[in-house]
């Protein structure tokens, strides 16, 4: 899969393609199925599929530090669409005063027709560009239809009588209901990043973790989960991890800790994907760090008693 980055990448484009555009937060079921259309009509055509998104997201340029919590960073984005999807190429927009500032019409002209040479158009039924969201099919079909682009709405995806959402996979999580975030994903929700040197707080009380960097400080979840975790070698270890601010040592950033079970190798610099599988608890505070080692000798049972359980050898 291909990266191109910004406007000026597309001056080596000059190919026809098949576009879909969208922010993709999450990539969860309903993404899931707009690029499997988008890639089946782009083989259909002999064409490459491009995938347009922002950076940061349309929503954030707006609302700032107000903004809801991205499921995925762009990194992350970035790795599943390569690992898991058929698309032949991502556009990256930087989202700017300019770009938001550009007409809709502009937008479907310049980067569409003209810079990716759009043979088919695929949107969301849902999905407004253009500056005050002015730009809808109506337009984009008014728009292609000297140039014999095909342009075609997406039914949103129905699960549980509402319609598959980035907003409801967030909002599952923030209320700790994993099984529901991952129905919505068609996967387990994950984070990934860079192990790094901590405080070694949890060894002096028995519970060695790997503090995995994390390069936004707002996530859409907190608490303590079972959690499984891939890129030490072949096999995927399961542990238990805490996301969250630390309370009992008046922790003042956000930091995501991963206890693995039976697991004593140094992994410092290794980068790796966690799986949140299910929630234990929300993080509390503590009065003495011998009251937080009694609870995570509870949590710990009970979270190997989940991976031990029916229930999970048949979600894997």
């Amino acid at each position: 899969m291909r990266l191109i980055r910004g406007l000026s990448g597309l001056e080596c484009w000059q190919k026809p393609s098949a576009v879909t555009i969208g922010n993709f937060d999450g990539v969860h079921y309903g993404h899931q199925q707009m690029l499997s259309r988008l890639c089946e009509k782009a083989k259909q055509l002999g064409v490459p599929s491009v995938l347009i998104t922002f950076e940061p997201l349309p929503h954030e340029f707006f609302a700032g530090d107000k903004a809801p919590p991205r499921l995925m960073g762009l990194r992350e984005k970035l790795q599943y669409l390569s690992a898991k999807s058929d698309l032949d190429a991502v556009l990256c927009l930087p989202f700017s005063q300019s770009l938001a500032q550009l007409s809709a019409e502009r937008f479907a002209q310049d980067i569409l027709l003209d810079g990716l040479s759009a043979q088919y158009i695929l949107l969301g039924d849902d999905f407004r560009f253009g500056y005050q969201r002015q730009g809808d099919l109506a337009l984009l079909q008014n728009l292609s239809s000297h140039s014999g682009c095909q342009v075609e709405s997406m039914f949103s995806v129905i699960i549980g009588n509402a319609r598959v959402s980035s907003t409801r996979v967030r909002q599952a999580l923030a209320e700790g209901n994993v099984a529901q975030a991952t129905h919505l994903l068609g996967r387990p929700y994950c984070l990934s990043g860079r192990v790094v040197k901590g405080d070694q707080l949890g060894r002096t009380i028995g519970y060695s973790t790997a503090n995995i960097y994390l390069r936004r400080q707002n996530l859409a979840l907190s608490g303590v989960f079972a959690v499984q975790l891939r890129g030490i070698g072949k096999e995927t270890l399961v542990g238990m991890a805490n996301i969250g601010f630390r309370p009992t040592v008046n922790g003042r950033e956000l930091r995501f800790e991963v206890n693995l079970f039976d697991f004593t190798e140094d992994i410092y610099d290794r980068y790796v994907e966690v799986d949140i599988v299910t929630k234990l608890r929300d993080e509390q505070r503590f009065d003495t760090l011998d009251s937080l080692k009694v609870q995570l000798a509870v949590d710990e049972q009970v979270a190997r008693d989940y991976f031990a359980s029916s229930v999970y050898l048949s979600n894997k």
